[in-house]
C-alpha cells in the first residue's frame, strides 16, 4: 500500500513504535556516506507437520482462497508455482477442498530467528487499515493540507547493484551539483520549487493528512460525495520518528497519555505547536490517485493485488517473498482480554517498519471497525510459510 504500507494508526502501538505501511525507506547517505553491509542472514526456516500449525483444522480457508488465487496468477510463471498454481482448483468454496489441495502441493515451514538471545520463533505481529478523509482538489478555508505527488527530483538508488546482498535496499536523495545527497525532510519540503503542481488533494485535516502517510494508503472523500483512492508512490528517505514518543520527551504527554485520542487532543488544545509536531518525524510519504473500483476491495498491495481485509499480510519480502501463502498465529487483544488469531494469510504487502522476520502487519479492512481493531493490534506471534513441495527455500 503500505503499503504500502502500513502498522497501526490509532494506539500507542503506532504514535510509540512507529508501525507502518508504506514499503521499506532507507535513509540517503550523505555525499561522503559510505554504504553499510549487514550481517549474515540469522532467519532460517524449520520443517513443520501440518499437525503443529494451531487452528489449520478448523480455519475457513475459503477466506482466503481468493487472495491465495490472485497471488498465483502472478506468481504461476515461476518455476516454483507452476505446478500448485497449475493444480488449484478453478472454484474452491469448500475449505476441505482447499485443505487437501495445499497438504498436498505444500510444506510449512516455520520461521525462526537466531539472536543474541538465541532461538526465536515468535515475533512482533501490529495491524494496519485503510483511512477515509475528507478532501478537495483545490484548496480553501476548509482544505488546506496537500497530498503529494512524487517530485521530479527525487531520486531513487538501488543499492543492489553495488552489493548484491543489499537485494531490495534503496535509498532516496537529490542532486546538489554533481552529488546525491539527502532528500528534504517534512520541514523542509514546504521550501522545494519541486512540489509545486503536484499537488493531488487537499485534506481538512493535518493530523489525518499525517496519519495516512503512516497506514499508506486510503480513500477521500470529495465535496461532491464522489470518492478516490490514493495509495503510496514513494518516500523522501528520512527515517520515521514517532510523534508519540517526541511530545514524551518534551514533557507534553506522559507514556499513557501518548495515544492516539490523546496526541489528537494535545495538538487541538495546542494548535500553534502543530507543524513542529508533525516536523519532528522528517518521513515523508508521496501518493498517487487511483480509480476506488470495487468498494469492497482494500487498495493494492506491494504485490500490486487489492488487499483483502482479514487475509492479507505486510512482511519483509528478503524473507517471506511476497505471494506467499502463510499460516499466522497470534492472538487479537480486545480490551482486556485477547482471542486467538491463528489463519492463513497472503503476504501481499511490504511496510516501512516491517523487518526482519517473523514479522507481520495484519491488514484489518476500511472503516471505523477496522480502525479500531488495527489499533489494538500488538501481540507476538508465530509465522509459518506454506511452501511448494520440493522447491528451493527463500534465499
Amino acid at each position: 500500500m503500505r503499503r504500502p504500507r502500513v502498522g497501526a494508526a490509532l494506539a500507542l502501538a503506532l504514535v510509540l513504535a512507529g508501525c507502518a505501511a508504506p514499503p521499506e525507506p532507507a535513509p540517503a547517505p550523505g555525499p561522503a556516506a559510505a554504504v553499510p553491509v549487514p550481517p549474515a542472514r540469522q532467519v532460517t526456516y524449520e520443517q513443520a507437520p501440518w499437525s503443529a500449525l494451531p487452528g489449520w483444522q478448523t480455519d475457513d480457508l475459503a477466506a482466503a482462497w481468493p487472495a491465495f488465487m490472485a497471488s498465483c496468477k502472478v506468481l504461476r510463471t515461476r518455476p516454483q508455482w507452476s505446478a500448485p498454481c497449475a493444480a488449484a482448483p478453478a472454484a474452491a468454496a469448500d475449505s476441505r477442498v482447499i485443505r487437501d489441495y495445499f497438504m498436498r502441493h505444500f510444506q510449512p515451514w516455520r520461521i525462526v530467528r537466531d539472536d543474541a538471545a538465541g532461538r526465536v520463533d515468535q515475533g512482533l505481529v501490529t495491524g494496519y487499515f485503510e483511512p477515509l478523509l475528507r478532501g478537495a482538489r483545490k484548496p480553501s478555508a476548509g482544505y488546506t493540507t496537500p497530498l503529494y505527488a512524487p517530485p521530479p527530483d527525487l531520486l531513487t538508488v538501488d543499492l543492489a547493484a553495488l552489493f548484491p546482498e543489499l537485494k531490495g535496499k534503496r535509498v532516496r536523495g537529490r542532486l546538489q551539483g554533481n552529488t546525491v545527497v539527502p532528500y528534504y525532510t517534512r520541514a523542509q519540503l514546504r521550501q522545494d520549487p519541486a512540489l509545486k503542481g503536484r499537488e493531488l488533494v487537499w485534506i481538512d485535516d493535518a493530523l489525518d493528512a499525517f496519519l495516512l502517510e503512516v497506514q499508506g494508503s486510503g480513500r477521500v472523500k470529495l465535496p461532491d460525495g464522489s470518492m478516490i483512492r490514493v495509495q503510496y508512490a514513494d518516500q523522501n528517505g528520512q527515517p520515521y520518528q514517532s510523534i508519540g514518543r517526541y511530545l514524551v520527551k518534551q514533557g507534553a504527554l506522559t507514556t499513557e497519555q501518548a495515544t492516539m485520542p490523546g496526541i489528537r487532543a494535545w495538538l487541538e488544545a495546542h494548535p500553534q505547536r502543530l507543524q513542529e509536531v508533525l516536523d519532528a518525524n522528517p518521513s515523508v510519504v508521496f501518493f498517487s490517485e487511483a480509480p476506488l473500483g470495487d468498494p469492497n476491495l482494500g487498495p493494492r498491495g506491494a504485490q500490486g493485488l487489492p488487499l483483502t481485509a482479514g487475509r492479507s499480510i505486510a512482511v519483509d519480502p528478503a524473507y517471506v517473498p511476497l505471494g506467499t501463502p502463510v499460516f499466522l498465529s497470534t492472538v487479537l487483544p480486545l480490551g482486556t482480554g485477547s482471542k486467538p488469531l491463528q489463519r492463513l494469510v497472503v503476504a501481499q504487502d511490504t511496510g516501512g517498519v516491517i523487518g526482519g522476520a517473523p514479522r507481520a502487519d495484519f491488514f484489518f479492512g476500511t472503516g471505523a471497525e477496522a480502525a479500531r481493531l488495527a489499533g489494538q493490534m500488538r501481540a507476538q506471534g508465530a509465522m509459518w510459510i506454506l511452501w511448494p513441495k520440493d522447491a528451493p527455500l527463500p534465499k
